[in-house]
């Protein structure tokens, strides 16, 4: 392991988020803020930063640590009113009926290598990444098929515009994978958790057209046949479903 790589394990950086938020807190006291927005500011700060660690715990942990150490530290008097903006503000980057999907999962980069192969599309093809959380999967879907025509759909805005941002080459937008109309497209592709599934499932016999792609990473679609796996990345294979479903 490089140093880099020591430099960066957990958990420097939800120290370093953490540090941040009060830096930033502090500054923005003495540029006369009033406390409460100065709260606001630094808690959405470490807020933004947790969406890139690895688990769901690890992002609640960095999102939490300002707003809870300021609590604890007394440091500040706020109506009571103005601690509930820290709920507010997770509450809009991970909005709790996307709790019920997967939470924000990243895909492994080199987890799509070789899906051309076995899912063969035409150029200019349309591709969905369905609940794309940060991008990770839009762009290992577009070192797949460069060609390709990329969508992406994510409940939070938040994360939508990070998305935006990340992926121009893309076309983000923020809603419900669920209320989603999949059959405009050639391949859908999936990063959920085993409960979600069968929804998947009932969504793509539904809506897929004959010859389109229904692709799952880790989690095993156990209604269908699938057509190929991949397994490029240990404990994450990459279930291939080609429709039209029995």
């Amino acid at each position: 392991m490089n140093s880099a790589s020591s430099f960066f394990r957990w958990p420097i950086p939800a120290l370093l988020a953490w540090a941040g938020s009060w830096v930033l807190y502090s500054v923005l006291l003495r540029l006369n803020l009033v406390a409460w927005l100065a709260v606001s500011a630094a808690t959405l700060a470490g807020v933004m930063l947790s969406v890139f660690a690895a688990t769901f715990w690890r992002r609640l942990a960095i999102a939490a640590g300002f707003p809870l150490s300021l609590l604890i530290s007394g440091s500040v008097v706020l109506p009571a009113w103005a601690w509930l903006l820290p709920l507010l503000l997770v509450a809009i980057v991970y909005p709790v009926n996307a709790w019920r999907d997967a939470p924000l999962f990243p895909t492994p980069s080199a987890a799509l290598n070789g899906l051309s192969a076995h899912a063969p599309l035409a150029d200019g093809a349309r591709i969905l990444d369905a609940g794309c959380g940060l991008g990770d999967g839009l762009i290992a879907l577009r070192a797949a098929y460069p060609r390709a025509a990329l969508f992406g759909v994510e409940w939070s805005w938040p994360l939508r515009g990070l998305t935006a941002l990340r992926c121009p080459w893309a076309s983000i937008r923020q809603g419900d994978m669920w209320k989603s109309d999949w059959s405009q497209y050639d391949m859908v592709y999936l990063f959920q958790r085993p409960e979600t599934m069968p929804r998947a499932v009932e969504k793509a016999r539904a809506e897929l057209r004959p010859g389109s792609w229904l692709v799952s990473l880790e989690f095993l679609a156990e209604e269908l046949k699938p057509t190929a796996q991949l397994n490029n990345v240990d404990g994450k294979p990459v279930w291939l479903y080609r429709a039209p479903f029995p």
